[in-house]
């Protein structure tokens, strides 16, 4: 089987697998599969789920696409690799749920090569990462999300940085404008090891068992959060963030360019967008209030470590309710 078969089977296995979670957890929602195909060669099976009990949206895209000419957003990263064919394949994934409380959730795993298969200078890298977006910041939720993922790197020493990619994460999904990041943060790297060349079998593995971690990181967050009580100035604040998540997709979003310079489907592509989001001239959330408390944790902070042992229980968006 050849590198590229190998991965496009671990990425269709790990797409079920999360369908079947999310689908669990929603308890009600069903996703529907759109299947598209790419003009120049390839496609892909979006799967969406709309307006279920737990997750007003939630999208697990797999994408399996390949080319004549790789495109300029990563030829001018690897200008080697300028004018050669491509291969492109990858799971991601974005939830936007329905109650304030729990967190949207966003990750991907990719595999980008250049050249044909039997090319001996063949680039070849891995890439991916994982993050959460809450509205309302829980302190636990994020010191429990970054040390799953703390674990699955430690599981991995041979190509897995945790502390690196951590702070990639960080300056990755910064909302650069607005002066904050867009959540709390996760993982995030590009190249697992140099294009040139690295240990195809060790990151794989680290792919594999990174699509099994993400129900983990995830999962117990939403059961711990979905029945709290919410109003209308919840949703009001929610839909703001969701502003902020809409901003940074289609302002920075390397995934987004990538998608639409390699004409994939547009649906897909977008399926990231929440369903609704909300924006206002100059808005400032109240002094005092639970929606200012939350924007000191879109900043970046040391969730996994001595740091977050220092921070009490629960958020300060808890307190006075």
């Amino acid at each position: 089987m050849s590198r590229r078969e190998r991965v496009v089977e671990v990425m269709r296995a790990g797409q079920a697998a999360l369908i079947e979670g999310f689908e669990t957890a929603d308890g009600e929602g069903r996703f529907i599969e759109h299947r598209w195909d790419r003009p120049g060669g390839g496609g892909g099976s979006a799967r969406v789920l709309e307006g279920g009990r737990v997750f007003e949206r939630a999208g697990v895209n797999l994408s399996v696409v390949h080319g004549d000419v790789v495109p300029d957003s990563l030829a001018r990263q690897h200008p080697t690799a300028a004018g050669k064919p491509f291969f492109a394949t990858g799971v991601s994934m974005v939830l936007h749920a329905v109650n304030p409380y729990v967190p949207a959730f966003h990750a991907n795993f990719r595999y980008f090569e250049t050249g044909t298969e039997d090319d001996p200078e063949a680039l070849w890298w891995f890439g991916g990462g994982a993050d959460l977006t809450p509205s309302y910041p829980f302190a636990e939720d994020a010191v429990a999300f970054h040390r799953t993922l703390e674990g699955l790197c430690s599981r991995h020493p041979e190509v897995a940085d945790y502390a690196t990619w951590k702070a990639t994460c960080d300056r990755y999904f910064t909302v650069r404008h607005r002066g904050e990041m867009r959540g709390v943060g996760g993982i995030f790297f590009d190249e697992m090891s140099p294009p040139e060349g690295g240990d195809f079998d060790a990151e794989l593995a680290l792919v594999e068992d990174g699509l099994g971690s993400l129900l983990p990181s995830y999962l117990p967050i939403v059961e711990r959060r979905e029945g709290l009580p919410y109003g209308e100035r919840e949703r009001a604040w929610q839909l703001y963030r969701r502003g902020r998540y809409v901003e940074f997709n289609l302002v920075y979003d390397r995934g987004t360019l990538f998608g639409l310079q390699t004409q994939g489907n547009i649906e897909a592509i977008l399926m990231s967008m929440p369903p609704l989001a909300r924006w206002a001239f100059d808005h400032r959330p109240e002094p005092g209030s639970p929606e200012e408390a939350a924007l000191a944790y879109f900043q970046p902070r040391d969730w996994a470590g001595a740091e977050a042992q220092a921070l009490e229980p629960g958020h300060a968006t808890t307190k006075g309710r």
